[in-house]
């Protein structure tokens, strides 16, 4: 018998193709670079613009009272005033709150209700019909109302920055 060659352990069927490494590492790292991106993000959009001057951990004034709710004190009983036009009688009935996020403030207005009321009487009275009947004329008046009651609380020993705007809550012209 012819002798027979020694058998060599068979060689496995993918001995040619290297051993691929896990994908775990890949699924890793692409993990941590999104945790990475959303975080950042999140930062930014979160994070906000300070206003020019502001130190880092400060909150500007106006953000601060934006937080504070805001009251209104209504001026009862409504402004009536007559004035002149064009040789008519004209009347002009105005209600109207203040607006402040102060309650000293609000207390401070309260307690000036008649000066407050004279001075605004005065402003409303020498309105003319063709200078309020449009809306530019309306909020020019509301706006030097403000002026008046912020004027008026500063005199009285207020900060006339708390009183932050003053609405018509009704405006009839006749």
């Amino acid at each position: 018998m012819s002798e027979a060659a020694p058998a060599t352990p068979a060689a496995p069927a993918n001995a040619d193709v290297p051993k691929k490494k896990g994908k775990l590492p890949l699924i890793i790292i692409a993990a941590v670079v999104a945790c990475a991106a959303v975080g950042g993000g999140a930062f930014f959009f979160m994070s906000g613009k300070q206003p020019e001057g502001a130190k880092a951990g400060e909150k500007s004034e106006a953000h601060a009272e934006a937080k504070a709710p805001a009251v209104y004190v209504k001026l009862d009983p409504p402004f009536v005033v007559n004035f002149e036009a064009k040789g008519l009688m004209r009347f002009l009935q105005i209600t109207l709150e203040i607006m402040t996020r102060d309650p000293a403030t609000a207390d401070k207005i309260k307690e000036h209700d008649p000066i407050i009321r004279n001075d605004l009487l005065l402003l409303f009275g020498n309105q003319t019909y063709e200078a309020i009947s449009t809306r530019e004329g309306k909020e020019k008046l509301r706006s030097e109302a403000k002026d008046t009651v912020a004027k008026i609380i500063e005199r009285e020993g207020g900060d006339a920055k708390k009183v932050e705007d003053l609405f018509f809550t009704s405006f009839v012209m006749q």
